[in-house]
């Protein structure tokens, strides 16, 4: 078995999966599929775009 690198993904591809995530027209495992992540890194990321979207609109506050 092949020990895989360690990646690193830009801001722009975290986003655009957990907004696909939240728009629930795929499943986890299709979406895991298509953007070559793990589901449970997509389920972190869709609830850090949950916990900080007040933030983009408050002004962090």
């Amino acid at each position: 078995m092949t020990k895989r690198s360690r990646r690193t993904h830009s801001a722009g591809l975290k986003a655009k999966v957990a907004l696909a995530a939240l728009k629930g027209e795929k499943t986890l495992a299709e979406l895991a599929q298509q953007y070559d992540v793990h589901p449970s890194q997509i389920t972190a990321w869709k609830q850090q775009l949950v916990e900080h979207a007040a933030d983009l609109f408050g002004g962090g506050k």
